[in-house]
């Protein structure tokens, strides 16, 4: 994916891959908070989204420099260091706030992880498939 982990050609490469990895963790951050649809105009909330979706993006940067990288390229694998990734990065933003140690971070990783997939499947072959149904229901 990545030709040397130092190159100056991979640069683009990782911006766009930090923008990828940024909104997937804060749309499952918004999405996991508790709380009514009313939460979702608050200031406190997207700044904990924010947060989450920074550090998120910028560990899936680091991993770049490594052998983890090779998780990208596979839909699956991709998807599953997600999930890690924004269990880490939700921990690390602010605290629990369901009952049980450490149940937040997990389900906002759970649902990170599904939307990573499910991107990875309407987005993939610059939308093909987003754009098939757009002309199938507008002809």
């Amino acid at each position: 994916m990545f030709p040397s982990p130092f190159s100056f050609m991979a640069m683009p490469r990782r911006a766009v891959l930090f923008i990828k990895r940024f909104w997937q963790p804060t749309s499952a951050c918004m999405t996991c908070m508790p709380g009514s649809l009313g939460n979702i105009m608050s200031l406190a909330h997207w700044t904990i989204a924010l947060r989450t979706g920074l550090l998120t993006g910028i560990l899936a940067v680091l991993l770049t420099f490594t052998p983890a990288a090779k998780l990208y390229t596979n839909r699956y694998g991709n998807a599953l260091l997600m999930g890690m990734l924004t269990m880490l990065g939700d921990a690390w933003s602010h605290v629990n706030h369901y009952g049980i140690a450490f149940a937040e971070p997990v389900v906002t990783g759970v649902i990170s992880g599904l939307v990573t997939l499910a991107g990875s499947y309407v987005f993939e072959d610059r939308a093909r498939r987003l754009r098939a149904a757009w002309a199938r229901i507008f002809g």
